[in-house]
């Protein structure tokens, strides 16, 4: 793309983020000299984030465990609850966080409904000890494995983790248990992996996998002026078959390939922290969509206690609006009901702390309500094969249409 013109708001979009993470920076600063802040006891804690202190706080626990039995007292894990919204507060440039004072989850060894989580989370604990002690990683999968009649699902494994690091104040990857990547990325990016291996997403066709390791990533170099961040991998696809890296070019962009991952999170985290470009996002125009789109930019519930280091406020909406249904007249053969369960979603989503803040998003989901039809990013074929290339992502990008 030589056209100087379809970047000029790219450019001042641009501006207007740093801008307004100078403004944010200088908030949480004040915010911070309050003891009450979530915010500043995970800053606080990014203190203790060694090898020699996160295998003290795993001693710690054990060692509490073996002095309640001396006592011939029940022992318990306690960590922050995250299952309901009212368990994480909406704070502005930051994102989803746990609220202060939230009810905590207490898992005792008396009880018959917890004790089999309790003994899992310490054989858990005690395998990320021995990881920490010998400097060595593994995958959630690899702890399944340890005993997979023991922990019954992965999904059970995955939970124990989220929950010990929320319990430690510990990110997951500093716990050594990593998670294979899902993600894919491609465009004008370079950097060194956790190994030292030299990537350059530039060349390939069908994008590369993030590595596991993202944190590990270093030497980053980029000359892109967007990162484009696309719902699904059909789409990712799609778009690099039409040479989106070069119709765009110079640009970067990242498939989560639906409900993004962490390692997909961390690596548009990193490249916001790294490079602060403009961040579009380009989803389904459903309440699918919306969601995928609202954890790149607010986060999850569930993982609210590591906003910090997985959350990029300054995600914008690009594309596929509510709004562009009729704006573009895509034809109605092309669109799909919505569902009840979509509409209850929908609803739900409105409710979300977030919204509050977010008045056009909130307009967008009335209008797909009132509409009562969906659209996928693949109804624009419906106009034309190359609409979404060739017409679409350029004129949104030239004329700042997203929100």
């Amino acid at each position: 793309m030589e056209n100087t013109e379809i970047w000029r708001n790219i450019n001042d979009l641009r501006n207007i983020l740093l801008q307004e993470g100078r403004i944010h920076t200088l908030r949480q600063q004040c915010i911070d000299s309050d003891s009450s802040s979530v915010v500043n006891s995970v800053l606080k804690n990014a203190e203790h984030i060694c090898r020699e202190n996160i295998l003290r706080l795993i001693e710690e626990i054990f060692k509490g465990i073996m002095v309640s039995l001396s006592k011939d007292e029940p022992p318990c894990l306690v960590y922050n609850s995250r299952r309901n919204w009212q368990d994480v507060r909406f704070q502005e440039g930051y994102g989803l966080e746990m609220a202060p004072g939230n009810k905590p989850t207490v898992i005792r060894f008396n009880s018959v409904q917890s004790i089999n989580k309790f003994a899992l989370t310490i054989k858990v604990l005690s395998l990320m000890h021995r990881l920490i002690q010998n400097n060595s990683y593994c995958t959630k999968r690899d702890l399944f494995y340890q005993d997979p009649q023991l922990f019954g699902s992965q999904a059970y494994v995955d939970g124990i983790v989220d929950n010990i690091s929320c319990m430690l104040h510990v990110p997951r990857w500093h716990l050594r248990v990593m998670a294979t990547s899902k993600g894919c990325i491609a465009g004008d990016l370079q950097f060194r992996d956790a190994d030292a291996s030299y990537i350059d997403c530039s060349q390939t066709s069908n994008g590369i996998l993030i590595p596991s390791h993202v944190t590990g990533i270093t030497s980053l170099t980029s000359s892109a002026k967007v990162v484009l961040l696309v719902e699904k991998d059909a789409t990712f696809q799609t778009l690099l078959d039409d040479n989106v890296c070069q119709k765009l070019a110079p640009c970067i962009i990242i498939t989560g390939k639906g409900f993004p991952d962490m390692n997909t999170r961390l690596m548009v985290k990193k490249l916001w922290d790294t490079f602060h470009l403009p961040t579009l996002a380009l989803v389904d125009a459903d309440p699918h969509g919306f969601e995928i789109m609202a954890v790149y930019k607010f986060g999850s519930r569930s993982l609210s206690f590591e906003a910090a280091n997985l959350t990029v406020p300054a995600v914008r909406w690009l594309g596929v609006l509510p709004s562009d249904i009729d704006r573009l007249h895509i034809p109605r053969s092309a669109l799909i009901p919505l569902t009840t369960a979509d509409k209850d979603k929908a609803q739900e989503l409105l409710k979300r702390p977030y919204m509050s803040s977010q008045a056009t998003w909130k307009h967008e989901i009335d209008i797909l309500l009132k509409l009562g039809m969906k659209a996928e990013i693949q109804c624009l074929s419906a106009i034309s094969p190359s609409f979404l290339t060739d017409v679409y992502l350029l004129n949104k990008i030239q004329y700042g249409s997203w929100i």
